[in-house]
């Protein structure tokens, strides 16, 4: 038990701290619960737990910098909110034994997807919003919510990919926008696994800890250097602990 706890908090460290720079924590975060034994939907519920810590600690530190536009944040918000639920209510309403397959495929899609995604945020075009462009924001917001509360893993790539072809934001920008929706779709799928009591807090909470602090370290990595320097670290572990899980499944 004492050899899991430290596992799940060093993974849980370093999920933060990639996360906070590039986005895709859970990637790392889901399967080392999965790989300690817990069960499918409680893994998903006590992530949720300490992802939602360490990326409240993450939008307060990129809002603090000026790089969240709470203008464009109060129109995707509540969309980001609804989605969650909804993709909670879904997820949980499947049963243990095929969540474990779709995690896998999401996680191999996600992996997979990091490793051919282009960066193209490396300039702030961000010329003010447009009927399109809130549009195609409400879209995102909606339907990463619904990911975030039925999977999660990727989803904050998936935000930053897709501000920065919206909104033209570059990388950081799109990275502290994304990490608000983030928090926002976390804090509502935590509430809704709560009442569905599947959290560990025994395990949650001491991982949350660390999450905290790896959240405070790529924060500040994120807003000097970019994510850029990260890529490369993050590709490979998305795609090794996706290979270990399928592993341990087969085997």
């Amino acid at each position: 038990m004492f050899g899991n706890l430290i596992f799940l908090c060093t993974a849980g460290f370093f999920a933060a701290f990639v996360d906070s720079i590039a986005g895709g924590g859970g990637i790392i975060s889901v399967p080392a619960y999965l790989l300690a034994g817990v069960p499918p939907h409680l893994s998903l519920g006590t992530n949720k737990f300490s992802s939602s810590c360490a990326s409240f600690t993450s939008s307060v530190k990129f809002a603090k910098s000026g790089k969240v536009d709470f203008d464009i944040l109060k129109i995707l918000g509540p969309f980001t909110l609804v989605g969650a639920v909804l993709g909670v209510n879904t997820v949980l309403s499947i049963s243990a034994s095929y969540t474990n397959t779709i995690v896998l495929v999401l996680l191999l899609f996600v992996g997979i997807y990091s490793l051919f995604s282009k960066t193209t945020g490396l300039k702030d075009n961000f010329e003010g919003l447009t009927n399109k462009s809130k549009f195609s924001g409400i879209l995102l917001a909606f339907s990463m919510g619904f990911y975030d509360g039925f999977f999660g893993p990727g989803v904050g790539s998936f935000l930053i990919f897709g501000l920065i072809k919206i909104f033209k934001f570059d990388f950081v920008r799109a990275g502290g926008n994304g990490k608000v929706l983030n928090f926002i779709s976390n804090i509502a799928s935590l509430l809704m696994f709560a009442l569905r009591g599947q959290i560990d807090y025994k395990l949650g909470i001491p991982v949350a800890i660390f999450m905290i602090l790896g959240a405070k370290f790529g924060t500040k990595v994120a807003l000097d250097k970019g994510a850029k320097l990260m890529k490369p670290i993050f590709v490979t572990m998305a795609l090794a602990v996706a290979v270990k899980m399928l592993y341990g499944i087969i085997k």
